[in-house]
Protein backbone atom coordinates (compact mmCIF):
# COMPACT_ATOMS: atom_id res chain seq x y z
CA UNK A 1 0.00 0.00 0.00
CA UNK A 2 1.27 3.43 -1.05
CA UNK A 3 0.14 6.42 1.59
CA UNK A 4 0.40 9.75 1.06
CA UNK A 5 0.40 11.74 4.24
CA UNK A 6 -0.90 15.24 3.68
CA UNK A 7 0.73 17.70 6.73
CA UNK A 8 3.37 15.54 7.34
CA UNK A 9 5.87 18.32 9.21
CA UNK A 10 3.04 18.69 11.69
CA UNK A 11 2.99 16.69 15.24
CA UNK A 12 -0.09 14.10 13.87
CA UNK A 13 1.93 13.69 10.73
CA UNK A 14 5.13 13.17 11.82
CA UNK A 15 4.08 10.06 13.87
CA UNK A 16 1.66 8.83 11.29
CA UNK A 17 4.44 8.86 9.03
CA UNK A 18 6.88 7.42 11.48
CA UNK A 19 4.73 4.51 12.47
CA UNK A 20 3.66 3.59 8.63
CA UNK A 21 7.25 3.64 7.54
CA UNK A 22 7.78 1.22 10.40
CA UNK A 23 4.86 -1.55 9.38
CA UNK A 24 6.41 -1.68 5.93
CA UNK A 25 3.87 0.37 3.89
CA UNK A 26 5.30 2.73 1.45
CA UNK A 27 4.91 6.27 2.50
CA UNK A 28 5.58 9.83 0.63
CA UNK A 29 5.27 13.22 2.90
CA UNK A 30 3.19 15.99 1.94
CA UNK A 31 3.65 19.71 3.01
CA UNK A 32 4.53 22.99 1.87
CA UNK A 33 8.06 23.34 2.95
CA UNK A 34 10.21 20.42 1.57
CA UNK A 35 13.26 21.61 3.08
CA UNK A 36 11.94 21.37 6.71
CA UNK A 37 10.16 18.08 5.92
CA UNK A 38 13.19 16.43 4.55
CA UNK A 39 15.09 17.00 7.90
CA UNK A 40 11.77 16.27 10.00
CA UNK A 41 11.69 13.23 8.07
CA UNK A 42 14.82 11.88 6.82
CA UNK A 43 14.77 9.32 4.36
CA UNK A 44 10.80 10.03 3.35
CA UNK A 45 9.54 10.49 -0.17
CA UNK A 46 8.62 14.08 -0.24
CA UNK A 47 5.42 16.02 -1.90
CA UNK A 48 6.00 19.50 -1.89
CA UNK A 49 2.30 20.90 -2.02
CA UNK A 50 0.40 23.77 -0.48
CA UNK A 51 -3.62 23.37 0.65
CA UNK A 52 -3.93 26.98 0.10
CA UNK A 53 -3.19 27.28 -3.54
CA UNK A 54 -3.40 23.89 -5.08
CA UNK A 55 -6.49 22.95 -7.12
CA UNK A 56 -8.59 19.78 -7.56
CA UNK A 57 -6.12 18.89 -10.59
CA UNK A 58 -2.97 19.52 -8.74
CA UNK A 59 -3.86 17.05 -6.24
CA UNK A 60 -5.31 14.47 -9.23
CA UNK A 61 -1.95 14.90 -10.72
CA UNK A 62 0.52 14.08 -7.82
CA UNK A 63 -1.97 11.10 -6.70
CA UNK A 64 -1.41 9.32 -9.55
CA UNK A 65 -0.19 5.51 -7.88
CA UNK A 66 -1.49 6.16 -4.10
CA UNK A 67 -4.00 4.24 -2.54
CA UNK A 68 -4.62 5.92 0.30
CA UNK A 69 -4.38 9.58 1.51
CA UNK A 70 -4.28 10.63 5.15
CA UNK A 71 -5.09 14.46 6.17
CA UNK A 72 -3.54 15.72 8.84
CA UNK A 73 -3.33 19.58 7.89
CA UNK A 74 -4.34 21.93 10.82
CA UNK A 75 -3.76 25.46 11.91
CA UNK A 76 -4.32 27.18 14.61
CA UNK A 77 -3.53 30.51 16.18
CA UNK A 78 -4.65 34.22 15.38
CA UNK A 79 -4.70 35.34 12.32
CA UNK A 80 -5.27 31.68 10.98
CA UNK A 81 -7.12 31.53 7.39
CA UNK A 82 -9.10 28.15 8.54
CA UNK A 83 -11.19 28.76 5.09
CA UNK A 84 -8.45 28.56 2.68
CA UNK A 85 -6.37 25.21 4.57
CA UNK A 86 -9.42 23.61 6.76
CA UNK A 87 -12.03 24.16 4.15
CA UNK A 88 -10.65 24.39 0.56
CA UNK A 89 -7.67 23.70 0.04
CA UNK A 90 -8.64 20.00 2.26
CA UNK A 91 -11.98 19.81 -0.36
CA UNK A 92 -9.58 20.03 -3.56
CA UNK A 93 -7.32 17.23 -1.58
CA UNK A 94 -10.34 15.20 -2.11
CA UNK A 95 -11.62 16.14 -5.18
CA UNK A 96 -8.10 15.76 -6.57
CA UNK A 97 -8.30 12.24 -4.32
CA UNK A 98 -11.52 10.67 -6.46
CA UNK A 99 -10.14 11.77 -9.77
CA UNK A 100 -6.97 9.97 -9.03
CA UNK A 101 -8.72 6.64 -8.22
CA UNK A 102 -7.66 6.66 -4.19
CA UNK A 103 -9.02 3.81 -2.44
CA UNK A 104 -9.39 5.34 0.71
CA UNK A 105 -9.33 8.98 2.63
CA UNK A 106 -8.95 9.88 6.30
CA UNK A 107 -9.55 13.26 7.28
CA UNK A 108 -8.12 14.31 10.46
CA UNK A 109 -10.73 16.80 11.72
CA UNK A 110 -11.56 17.77 15.53
CA UNK A 111 -13.65 17.13 18.32
CA UNK A 112 -16.78 19.33 18.25
CA UNK A 113 -16.94 19.55 14.11
CA UNK A 114 -20.12 19.07 14.03
CA UNK A 115 -23.14 21.10 14.41
CA UNK A 116 -22.30 22.22 18.26
CA UNK A 117 -18.92 23.32 16.88
CA UNK A 118 -19.27 27.35 16.44
CA UNK A 119 -15.69 28.78 16.44
CA UNK A 120 -14.22 29.02 13.06
CA UNK A 121 -11.70 26.42 13.24
CA UNK A 122 -14.86 23.82 13.83
CA UNK A 123 -16.75 25.38 10.56
CA UNK A 124 -13.73 24.64 8.63
CA UNK A 125 -13.08 21.48 10.09
CA UNK A 126 -17.24 20.65 9.18
CA UNK A 127 -17.35 21.69 5.87
CA UNK A 128 -14.41 19.92 4.50
CA UNK A 129 -15.79 16.44 6.25
CA UNK A 130 -19.21 17.19 4.89
CA UNK A 131 -18.05 17.66 1.45
CA UNK A 132 -15.58 14.12 1.78
CA UNK A 133 -18.97 12.46 3.20
CA UNK A 134 -20.83 14.09 0.18
CA UNK A 135 -18.64 12.95 -2.15
CA UNK A 136 -17.76 9.35 -1.13
CA UNK A 137 -21.77 8.75 -1.31
CA UNK A 138 -21.77 10.03 -4.63
CA UNK A 139 -21.70 7.07 -6.61
CA UNK A 140 -17.66 6.66 -5.64
CA UNK A 141 -16.04 3.14 -4.85
CA UNK A 142 -13.31 5.55 -2.88
CA UNK A 143 -13.90 4.72 1.09
CA UNK A 144 -13.28 7.23 4.25
CA UNK A 145 -13.16 7.79 7.65
CA UNK A 146 -13.18 11.39 10.10
CA UNK A 147 -11.50 11.14 12.98
CA UNK A 148 -12.57 13.97 15.13
CA UNK A 149 -9.71 13.86 18.41
CA UNK A 150 -10.30 15.16 21.25
CA UNK A 151 -6.87 16.92 22.75
CA UNK A 152 -4.04 14.50 21.24
CA UNK A 153 -1.01 14.62 23.70
CA UNK A 154 2.39 13.18 23.19
CA UNK A 155 5.74 14.90 22.72
CA UNK A 156 5.98 17.74 20.75
CA UNK A 157 2.26 18.61 20.67
CA UNK A 158 1.04 21.63 21.06
CA UNK A 159 -1.64 20.84 23.94
CA UNK A 160 1.50 18.64 25.96
CA UNK A 161 3.46 21.73 25.68
CA UNK A 162 0.43 23.83 27.14
CA UNK A 163 -0.68 21.65 29.78
CA UNK A 164 3.04 20.33 30.63
CA UNK A 165 4.13 24.66 30.87
CA UNK A 166 1.06 24.91 33.54
CA UNK A 167 1.98 22.37 35.55
CA UNK A 168 5.22 23.30 35.90
CA UNK A 169 4.56 26.63 36.78
CA UNK A 170 5.37 27.55 40.93
CA UNK A 171 1.44 26.86 41.36
CA UNK A 172 -1.15 25.35 39.89
CA UNK A 173 -3.49 27.33 37.87
CA UNK A 174 -6.84 26.80 37.67
CA UNK A 175 -8.30 27.42 34.52
CA UNK A 176 -11.86 28.81 34.07
CA UNK A 177 -12.96 27.55 37.21
CA UNK A 178 -11.30 23.89 37.14
CA UNK A 179 -14.70 22.79 35.76
CA UNK A 180 -13.68 23.14 31.84
CA UNK A 181 -13.73 18.90 30.44
CA UNK A 182 -11.26 17.21 28.48
CA UNK A 183 -10.68 13.52 27.18
CA UNK A 184 -7.07 13.67 26.05
CA UNK A 185 -5.57 10.67 23.97
CA UNK A 186 -2.21 9.95 23.16
CA UNK A 187 -0.95 10.06 19.61
CA UNK A 188 0.33 6.73 19.67
CA UNK A 189 -3.71 5.54 20.39
CA UNK A 190 -4.69 7.81 17.16
CA UNK A 191 -2.32 6.82 15.03
CA UNK A 192 -2.95 2.94 16.15
CA UNK A 193 -6.64 3.84 14.85
CA UNK A 194 -5.35 5.21 11.71
CA UNK A 195 -3.38 2.13 11.01
CA UNK A 196 -6.35 0.21 11.63
CA UNK A 197 -8.40 1.61 9.20
CA UNK A 198 -6.10 2.00 6.84
CA UNK A 199 -5.66 -1.83 6.80
CA UNK A 200 -9.08 -2.69 7.50
CA UNK A 201 -10.66 -4.94 4.38
CA UNK A 202 -13.60 -2.72 4.01
CA UNK A 203 -13.34 1.12 4.11
CA UNK A 204 -15.65 2.40 7.38
CA UNK A 205 -17.30 5.17 5.35
CA UNK A 206 -17.84 7.09 9.44
CA UNK A 207 -16.85 9.88 11.50
CA UNK A 208 -15.57 9.13 14.96
CA UNK A 209 -15.51 11.11 18.10
CA UNK A 210 -11.93 9.52 18.97
CA UNK A 211 -10.87 10.36 22.92
CA UNK A 212 -9.28 8.58 25.48
CA UNK A 213 -11.26 6.23 28.09
CA UNK A 214 -11.09 9.13 30.69
CA UNK A 215 -12.59 12.54 31.09
CA UNK A 216 -11.28 14.81 33.60
CA UNK A 217 -11.03 18.41 33.98
CA UNK A 218 -8.32 21.00 33.12
CA UNK A 219 -6.85 20.85 36.80
CA UNK A 220 -6.84 17.20 36.52
CA UNK A 221 -5.10 16.93 33.38
CA UNK A 222 -2.67 19.53 34.55
CA UNK A 223 -2.02 17.53 37.36
CA UNK A 224 -1.77 14.22 35.54
CA UNK A 225 1.05 16.50 34.00
CA UNK A 226 2.85 17.29 36.66
CA UNK A 227 3.40 13.73 37.98
CA UNK A 228 4.81 12.88 34.60
CA UNK A 229 7.03 15.61 35.29
CA UNK A 230 7.84 13.64 38.53
CA UNK A 231 6.86 16.98 40.31
CA UNK A 232 5.11 17.31 44.09
CA UNK A 233 1.67 18.71 44.75
CA UNK A 234 1.72 22.41 44.88
CA UNK A 235 -1.58 25.09 45.80
CA UNK A 236 -3.21 26.40 43.34
CA UNK A 237 -4.18 29.74 42.04
CA UNK A 238 -7.36 30.27 39.78
CA UNK A 239 -7.30 32.20 37.14
CA UNK A 240 -10.52 33.99 36.44
CA UNK A 241 -11.83 33.82 32.11
CA UNK A 242 -11.62 37.50 31.83
CA UNK A 243 -7.77 37.40 32.49
CA UNK A 244 -7.01 34.07 30.01
CA UNK A 245 -8.99 35.95 27.07
CA UNK A 246 -6.42 38.98 27.67
CA UNK A 247 -3.27 36.70 27.75
CA UNK A 248 -4.27 35.42 24.68
CA UNK A 249 -5.18 38.23 23.04
CA UNK A 250 -1.67 39.87 23.53
CA UNK A 251 0.05 36.00 22.45
CA UNK A 252 1.43 35.40 25.83
CA UNK A 253 2.10 31.59 26.07
CA UNK A 254 1.08 28.99 23.72
CA UNK A 255 -2.61 28.82 24.37
CA UNK A 256 -4.78 31.55 21.57
CA UNK A 257 -8.50 32.35 21.66
CA UNK A 258 -9.42 29.75 19.58
CA UNK A 259 -7.96 26.63 21.62
CA UNK A 260 -9.08 28.69 24.81
CA UNK A 261 -12.86 29.04 23.22
CA UNK A 262 -12.53 25.54 22.40
CA UNK A 263 -11.56 24.59 25.80
CA UNK A 264 -14.07 26.46 27.71
CA UNK A 265 -16.75 24.75 25.11
CA UNK A 266 -16.07 21.57 26.32
CA UNK A 267 -13.78 18.67 24.82
CA UNK A 268 -15.60 15.27 25.71
CA UNK A 269 -17.47 12.56 23.67
CA UNK A 270 -18.78 8.69 24.22
CA UNK A 271 -16.18 6.33 23.80
CA UNK A 272 -18.39 3.51 23.20
CA UNK A 273 -18.95 4.01 19.26
CA UNK A 274 -14.59 4.54 18.70
CA UNK A 275 -14.39 1.06 20.13
CA UNK A 276 -17.42 -0.56 18.87
CA UNK A 277 -15.80 0.34 14.90
CA UNK A 278 -12.24 -0.22 15.55
CA UNK A 279 -12.10 -2.44 18.21
CA UNK A 280 -9.52 -0.15 20.08
CA UNK A 281 -9.77 0.59 23.96
CA UNK A 282 -7.54 3.60 24.17
CA UNK A 283 -5.18 4.09 27.08
CA UNK A 284 -5.43 5.67 29.76
CA UNK A 285 -3.54 8.87 30.08
CA UNK A 286 -1.13 8.27 32.68
CA UNK A 287 -0.44 4.42 31.64
CA UNK A 288 0.82 5.53 28.39
CA UNK A 289 2.31 8.30 29.48
CA UNK A 290 4.75 5.98 31.54
CA UNK A 291 5.70 4.60 28.44
CA UNK A 292 7.20 7.87 27.64
CA UNK A 293 9.04 8.70 30.74
CA UNK A 294 9.87 12.38 31.13
CA UNK A 295 13.52 13.49 30.95
CA UNK A 296 15.36 16.41 32.89
CA UNK A 297 14.76 18.11 29.28
CA UNK A 298 11.09 17.94 29.22
CA UNK A 299 10.95 19.61 32.85
CA UNK A 300 13.52 22.26 31.87
CA UNK A 301 11.74 22.99 28.75
CA UNK A 302 8.11 23.23 30.61
CA UNK A 303 9.60 25.42 32.81
CA UNK A 304 10.92 27.80 30.30
CA UNK A 305 7.96 27.57 27.65
CA UNK A 306 6.06 30.18 30.07
CA UNK A 307 8.88 32.36 29.86
CA UNK A 308 9.84 32.68 26.19
CA UNK A 309 6.92 34.99 25.06
CA UNK A 310 7.72 37.23 28.56
CA UNK A 311 11.30 36.72 26.94
CA UNK A 312 10.61 38.47 23.64
CA UNK A 313 8.54 41.10 24.88
CA UNK A 314 11.45 41.70 27.05
CA UNK A 315 13.81 42.07 24.31
CA UNK A 316 11.39 44.01 21.95
CA UNK A 317 11.32 46.27 24.32
CA UNK A 318 14.91 47.05 24.95
CA UNK A 319 15.04 47.76 21.34
CA UNK A 320 11.81 49.72 20.65
CA UNK A 321 12.96 52.18 23.83
CA UNK A 322 16.44 52.76 22.68
CA UNK A 323 15.43 53.82 19.02
CA UNK A 324 12.37 56.26 20.79
CA UNK A 325 14.13 57.75 23.20
CA UNK A 326 17.11 58.75 20.84
CA UNK A 327 14.57 60.32 18.60
CA UNK A 328 12.62 61.99 21.37
CA UNK A 329 13.24 61.91 24.65
CA UNK A 330 17.24 61.94 25.46
CA UNK A 331 18.73 65.21 27.49
CA UNK A 332 19.50 67.55 24.69
CA UNK A 333 23.33 67.50 23.06
CA UNK A 334 23.70 63.91 24.83
CA UNK A 335 23.74 62.04 22.07
CA UNK A 336 25.32 65.20 19.61
CA UNK A 337 28.50 64.65 22.22
CA UNK A 338 28.64 61.35 21.60
CA UNK A 339 28.18 61.31 17.66
CA UNK A 340 31.00 64.45 17.96
CA UNK A 341 33.34 61.61 19.53
CA UNK A 342 32.44 59.88 15.97
CA UNK A 343 33.26 62.28 13.64
CA UNK A 344 29.62 63.70 12.73
CA UNK A 345 28.10 66.90 13.05
CA UNK A 346 25.36 68.71 11.51
CA UNK A 347 22.99 67.17 9.23
CA UNK A 348 25.80 63.91 9.13
CA UNK A 349 25.27 63.31 12.65
CA UNK A 350 21.16 63.74 12.33
CA UNK A 351 21.35 61.39 9.40
CA UNK A 352 23.04 58.94 11.62
CA UNK A 353 21.00 59.17 15.07
CA UNK A 354 17.58 58.30 12.53
CA UNK A 355 19.60 55.74 11.30
CA UNK A 356 20.48 54.14 14.30
CA UNK A 357 17.16 55.08 15.86
CA UNK A 358 14.71 53.56 13.31
CA UNK A 359 17.24 50.20 12.68
CA UNK A 360 16.24 49.51 16.97
CA UNK A 361 12.70 50.39 16.44
CA UNK A 362 13.07 48.03 13.42
CA UNK A 363 14.27 45.27 15.78
CA UNK A 364 11.87 45.68 18.06
CA UNK A 365 9.36 45.23 16.01
CA UNK A 366 10.48 42.18 14.28
CA UNK A 367 10.97 40.64 17.47
CA UNK A 368 7.50 41.36 18.28
CA UNK A 369 6.30 40.10 15.18
CA UNK A 370 8.15 37.01 15.75
CA UNK A 371 9.97 37.45 12.37
CA UNK A 372 12.76 34.90 12.39
CA UNK A 373 16.10 36.62 12.67
CA UNK A 374 14.84 39.46 14.19
CA UNK A 375 16.77 38.77 17.25
CA UNK A 376 19.65 37.79 15.49
CA UNK A 377 19.70 40.99 13.61
CA UNK A 378 19.59 42.69 17.14
CA UNK A 379 23.34 40.78 18.02
CA UNK A 380 24.48 42.33 14.97
CA UNK A 381 23.53 45.27 15.69
CA UNK A 382 24.24 45.72 19.05
CA UNK A 383 27.46 44.20 18.69
CA UNK A 384 28.45 47.13 16.00
CA UNK A 385 27.06 49.30 18.49
CA UNK A 386 29.05 48.08 21.57
CA UNK A 387 32.41 47.35 18.93
CA UNK A 388 32.05 51.52 17.92
CA UNK A 389 31.82 52.67 21.17
CA UNK A 390 34.85 50.50 22.62
CA UNK A 391 36.70 52.41 20.18
CA UNK A 392 35.49 55.74 21.23
CA UNK A 393 34.55 55.88 24.65
CA UNK A 394 36.22 52.86 26.35
CA UNK A 395 35.44 54.56 29.44
CA UNK A 396 31.87 53.67 29.55
CA UNK A 397 33.26 49.95 30.05
CA UNK A 398 33.95 51.25 33.81
CA UNK A 399 30.91 53.87 33.97
CA UNK A 400 29.35 53.30 37.51
CA UNK A 401 25.74 52.35 35.42
CA UNK A 402 27.38 49.87 32.96
CA UNK A 403 25.63 50.87 30.12
CA UNK A 404 28.12 48.67 27.92
CA UNK A 405 28.46 46.23 30.06
CA UNK A 406 24.64 45.86 30.47
CA UNK A 407 24.89 45.34 26.17
CA UNK A 408 26.32 41.97 27.38
CA UNK A 409 22.94 40.48 29.01
CA UNK A 410 21.12 41.89 26.12
CA UNK A 411 23.42 39.88 23.81
CA UNK A 412 23.01 36.76 26.02
CA UNK A 413 19.35 37.83 26.13
CA UNK A 414 19.01 37.93 22.04
CA UNK A 415 21.04 34.20 21.90
CA UNK A 416 18.41 32.38 24.06
CA UNK A 417 15.48 34.53 22.10
CA UNK A 418 16.77 33.62 18.55
CA UNK A 419 17.93 29.99 19.67
CA UNK A 420 14.47 29.17 20.52
CA UNK A 421 12.93 31.16 18.18
CA UNK A 422 14.58 28.34 15.56
CA UNK A 423 13.60 25.56 17.93
CA UNK A 424 10.04 26.62 17.78
CA UNK A 425 9.99 27.03 14.31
Amino acid sequence: MRVLVVGAGGFIGRHVVARLAGEGLQVAAAGRDPNALSRLLPGAEIVPCNLTRDGAGDWAQRLRGIDAVVNCAGIIGAGADYARVHQHGAIALFDGARAAGVGRVIQISALGADETGTTPYHRSKRAADDHLARLCADGTTMGWAVLRPSLVLGRGGASTVLFAALAALPVRPRLGGGDWQVQPIHVDDLVEIVVHLLRAPRALCARLDVVGPDAMSTDELTAVMRRWLGMGRMPVLPIPRWLLVLVTRVGIGPASPESLAMLAAGNTAPLAPLVEATAIMPRPLEQVLALHPSTSADLAMSRLSPMIPVMRWLLALVWLAGGLVSLGLAPAGSTDAMLARLGLAGTAAMGALWVGSLADVAVGLAILARRRGGALAGVMLMGGYTTILSAVAPELWADPFGPLVKNLAVLGLSFAVHALEMRRG
